[in-house]
């Protein structure tokens, strides 16, 4: 009868320790041609190197400035696990860096990602990052590389997480500053396609407190199940604001995240420029009145919490109001005229009537910014 091997003895390897290598390399090998197929110019898009290069000069650019941006998906990545719905959240990474970028005035040029989870799972790694090929290429931007990261005993098993890494560029004299804001500038709200990936914490605890079957479908459409409503990736608006930005018929730009609409258009005001926001200028959707009606949310919270139905705000001046929307919906975007700047403290005010958003009374509901 042989002895077992002391502690001394054994020999481990890597994926004793619950980590493959070999798993990690047949990834890579599988997403190559995801990244090569969001080749553009200045990127060729081929992964394996230590770093990922780009050509500016390639790209068309003169003087150009660097423009970063990071971020993650949050808890709605909770939602996609535990219903396996991975086909969208690639979107949502890219769409929340890519929008950072282009409210800026730049164009959104190669992606990073970063996968980390407790155990390979190479079929939904593939999904994740089908996922990420798919939003750079509606952002228009190169997918040159990324980092895959097993770490047993980090994470939950089944559990990953995201994160995002894009660089964009701007001609140093086409950077939006917002400066230029004037009282007597139109604001158009640029509709969302859900609820992007901001506020999935309250929109889960109130999945969980209300005990919604999130399988079935929804109570406000027949049509889809309510975890698809709510797992729509986010909208990304980089296409359909590139060709106005070049002609310079933007002043501003609002990428409408966590904070809503009251912080985040702030964001983009010079000092003595306030925004005032009309909730009746745009029909609710039937999500947000979803949300809102489950948790009894009051309106004020609603202006800070969810988009409520515009995910980019865009600021021009009046005469070029009617133009620059026509170009929007050209484009494919759903626009509404949602307010106006005037003349006060830097912030944001939204306001509606009664009914507005379920109020019973008319409301306001006002943010300064700083």
């Amino acid at each position: 009868m042989s002895n077992p091997p002391s502690p001394s003895d054994q020999s481990y390897t890597y994926a004793d320790a619950g980590v493959s290598i070999a798993a990690g390399n047949a990834l890579v090998r599988a997403i190559g041609p995801l990244a090569k197929a969001t080749r553009r110019p200045g990127a060729d898009a081929e992964l394996g190197g230590f770093g990922g290069m780009f050509d500016l000069k390639a790209a068309g650019f003169n003087d150009p400035l660097l423009v970063a941006a990071n971020d993650g998906v949050g808890t709605k990545l909770k939602l996609a696990i535990e219903w396996d719905r991975h086909e969208g959240v690639g979107v949502d990474l890219v769409a929340m860096c890519a929008n950072d970028l282009i409210v800026q005035g730049a164009e959104p040029l190669f992606f990073l990602d970063y996968y980390a989870t407790a155990k390979l799972d190479n079929g939904i790694a593939e999904r994740v990052v089908a996922s990420i090929a798919e939003g750079c290429r509606q952002a228009g931007c190169a997918l040159i590389g990324g980092e895959t990261a097993e770490m047993p005993g980090m994470y939950a098993p089944g559990d990953y997480d995201l994160a995002g890494f894009c660089v964009g560029a701007v001609e140093r004299d086409r950077v939006l500053t917002g400066r230029e804001i004037a009282a007597g500038d139109v604001i158009l709200g640029l509709a969302s396609s859900g609820v992007h990936s901001n506020g999935f914490s309250l929109v889960r605890r109130l999945a969980a407190d209300r005990g919604w079957k999130l399988d079935r479908p929804a109570l406000f459409d027949a049509d889809r199940l309510l975890i698809d409503i709510l797992m729509a990736p986010t909208r990304i608006y980089v296409a359909s604001l590139l060709p106005l930005l070049r002609e310079g018929a933007i002043k501003g730009l609002a990428h409408i995240t966590g904070g809503g609409l009251l912080e985040n258009i702030p964001r983009v005001l010079p000092d003595g420029a306030h925004a005032v926001i009309d909730a009746d200028a745009w029909e609710q959707s039937r999500l947000m009145a979803f949300l809102q009606a489950q948790g009894a949310i009051e309106p004020e919270e609603m202006a800070r919490t969810f988009n409520c139905g515009i995910g980019m705000a865009v600021v021009v001046a009046a005469e070029r109001a009617e133009a620059v929307a026509a170009a929007l919906s050209a484009a494919g975007e759903t626009v509404h005229r949602i307010g106006a700047v005037e003349a006060g403290t830097r912030g944001c005010t939204v306001r509606g009537s009664t009914e507005t958003w379920s109020a019973r009374s008319d409301w306001t509901a006002t943010h300064h910014h700083g």
